[in-house]
């Protein structure tokens, strides 16, 4: 059975449907229903009238003036990872899915590579690294998520306190506007200053501006040895304090944080053998060529201990240090099986930590629900992890109290609301409050120059113009 369609797009849904290639458009009920919601399912979906798989960037045109021409919202989407609403879709939208435009081609010279928004993370670094190259940005859903996602959230990771976030790897962009128009911009050259920087403007755009078709990406020589360092702590105060000191000292490859809870849920959920009485764990990774690497990891410990750790341990074994990373990554699929989740994602100033700790432990306290704290602690990202019983309707109440107070609580720290998973349609009420009235007026000038209609993504990054939330 196909979607019911309203009256007035019966007929052009039947044409798109001839239009493109057989297999593109989607119109089977039990089909179109995969595409309705993303990674953050606590949010009302809507019923897509269809939802275009595209093969090609004509395909996205075709889909884009489509669109423009019967007035019919778009909703982007890669493999639906998002974590804060941004590929869920609205009531009567086009889904516009990416992935199946998959293409890899490295060029190891001009240590680049080009790429397809439906190319998982984890299949463009291994197609670097065939070639001795390395593609940095690792969310820690690098292994499920795209290419096109991570550019529209300008996805950082777990290595992005010493190599940077997506944008410091974007070389070139192809992007189609919601009229049709197909912009070529930047490419494969380190450095391009020709015109007004247009490619960074559509990265972490949350496909609100555009649908990005194809990315060129800076590579870098591959990572060299590993040694890791892993810290115990009685308190989150003081594994907060120990990042401080870490930060303003050396420039580790990677520097992460559990909570209590955390670790709890990942010994629970897959045994790793961590100290369930630690207050907090850091994983510290230094990638210093040579003896450089030693002599980072014995500071970062000096730093520990200064700072009142209990325990420290290190080691230069690959499969031992990659046991402790793995474990930091399983903490959202473990968090994830306790419960229905709401998934915050919020950035402070490095020395605000431990006070931004202390707080996120006292809203779990004050609303009696378990808030999980991993943390990409280098850069002060930390990700909250609402968790409450499926099902439980006064909990769930609680939860989305909770959620909107650690929204609040990162701005009074000096920080954001998000910092790698986006606006979405999770956080539109609390972008305003962020970065002022005069921002959201410049953002919308921006919006309705490339998006006059208003059909690319609406509710998600900018807050609908009558204040309401999608």
């Amino acid at each position: 059975m196909a979607v019911a369609a309203s009256p007035r797009l019966e007929a052009p849904v039947a044409a798109l449907v001839t239009t493109l290639p057989e297999g593109v458009v989607v119109t089977a009920r039990e089909r179109v229903e995969k595409y309705r919601h993303d990674r953050f399912e606590d949010l009302p979906a809507g019923n897509p009238c269809v939802v275009v798989r595209a093969e090609t960037s004509e395909h996205v045109r075709i889909a884009l003036r489509w669109a423009s021409e019967h007035r019919v919202p778009v909703v982007p989407r890669g493999a639906g990872t998002s974590l804060s609403g941004g590929a869920t879709a609205i009531e009567g939208c086009l889904v516009l899915s990416l992935e199946r435009m998959t293409g890899i081609r490295v060029d190891p010279d001009r240590r680049v590579v080009h790429v397809e928004p439906g190319a998982l993370n984890a299949a463009v670094k291994e197609a670097a690294a065939v070639h001795g190259l390395w593609y940095p940005p690792d969310p820690g859903s690098y292994r499920i998520s795209t290419i096109g996602g991570n550019i529209a959230t300008n996805a950082g990771g777990l290595c992005c306190v010493k190599y940077g976030v997506t944008a410091d790897y974007v070389l070139g962009l192809d992007v189609v506007l919601a009229d049709g128009r197909l912009l070529e911009l930047g490419g494969e050259t380190m450095k391009d200053v020709a015109g007004l920087n247009l490619r960074q403007l559509f990265v972490g755009s949350e496909g609100t501006l555009g649908v990005v078709t194809g990315a060129v990406l800076r590579l870098v020589p591959r990572q060299g040895k590993l040694s890791t360092l892993v810290a115990t702590f009685p308190d989150l105060v003081s594994a907060g304090t120990a990042v401080t000191r870490i930060g303003r000292t050396v420039r580790p490859a990677m520097l992460e944080l559990m909570d209590r809870v955390s670790i709890n849920a990942v010994e629970d959920f897959s045994p790793r053998g961590l100290d369930r009485e630690a207050g907090a764990l850091l994983i510290v990774q230094s990638d210093a060529p040579g003896p450089a690497r030693a002599t980072e990891i014995a500071t970062v410990e000096q730093l520990c201990h200064g700072a009142g750790c209990t325990e420290v341990m290190s080691t230069d074994d690959a499969e031992e240090g990659l046991m402790f990373v793995d474990a930091r990554r399983s903490a959202g699929e473990a968090t994830e099986a306790r419960g229905t989740l709401l998934a915050e994602d919020i950035c402070v100033p490095v020395d605000r930590l431990p006070e931004v700790l202390a707080d996120i432990s006292a809203i779990a306290l004050r609303h009696d629900l378990e808030i999980p704290v991993v943390a990409h602690a280098g850069d002060g990202n930390l990700h909250p992890g609402i968790v409450y019983p499926a099902g439980d309707a006064a909990a769930r109440k609680r939860a989305w109290v909770a959620f909107d107070e650690l929204m609040a609580l990162a701005p009074a720290y000096g920080g954001t609301i998000t910092g790698e998973h986006g606006v979405g349609r999770t956080k539109t009420r609390g972008l305003a409050a962020q970065v002022g009235a005069d921002v959201l007026d410049v953002s919308w000038a921006v919006k309705t120059a490339l998006d006059p209609l208003g059909l690319l993504n609406p509710g998600a990054l900018l807050p609908l113009r009558s204040g309401a939330d999608a």
